[in-house]
């Protein structure tokens, strides 16, 4: 083979290497291109999937302003709902429901049916929540040795009086948990020792999964 047609024979062969390489980077690139795409579409999708959560979260969150303000009224302090204009407090070491008039008492099942109504709307209109009804009972400072269990007794006995006029809730929208705390509960009256012989009611909601 003379040189001319080896050189002829090598710009060919190169040539089409370089033709080959540039086909194969071209299709890399393309490939790139395209996973590039697809994945920025899935974060954007993650992106509106997450702010559509919290926007549903917070809407839940937001629903417990819409329980019964004849019964609640907002403590800033605590940034929950109270009882509102209803004496619950027990005589000392007792938690007899008899220590409370019974105009109180009748409030307390007005306010036990305006929570059930309200947890009925909330989940009718956000089947995936349900709530948690916190009974806490509590205790004054007096260094009484059964404070814990006196306090946990007061919460007891307020859904035992509920259960005997007939004021339920469903355990599938609403779990009741009670509790005694005794003298160590944030949520105390510091004005007022005695008026600490009561019960708290708390409710959260208690949010599933958000599709």
């Amino acid at each position: 083979m003379n040189k001319n047609k080896k050189e002829t024979f090598f710009w060919t062969s190169y040539s089409d290497l370089m033709t080959s390489l540039f086909f194969v980077m071209l299709v890399l690139f393309v490939l790139v291109i395209v996973l590039l795409h697809n994945k920025m579409t899935d974060i954007d999708k993650d992106r509106k999937a997450t702010q559509a959560q919290l926007d549903k979260i917070k809407e839940i969150d937001e629903s417990v302003k819409n329980i019964d303000k004849n019964y609640f009224q907002y403590d800033a302090d605590f940034k929950r709902y109270t009882l509102k204009n209803i004496n619950s407090s027990f005589k000392s070491n007792s938690s007899d429901m008899n220590d409370i008039s019974k105009q109180d008492k009748d409030k307390l099942c007005e306010a036990g049916r305006s929570i059930k109504k309200f947890v009925q709307d909330a989940v009718t209109n956000n089947p995936e929540v349900k709530y948690l009804l916190i009974i806490e009972g509590q205790s004054s400072k007096d260094n009484y040795q059964y404070n814990y269990e006196l306090s946990y007794e007061r919460a007891l006995a307020l859904v035992k009086y509920w259960n005997s006029e007939r004021i339920s809730f469903n355990d599938n929208h609403c779990e009741i948990i009670i509790s005694g705390s005794g003298q160590d509960s944030p949520f105390r009256i510091k004005e007022n020792e005695n008026r600490n012989q009561r019960f708290v009611i708390h409710i959260i909601p208690k949010i599933g999964e958000i599709k």
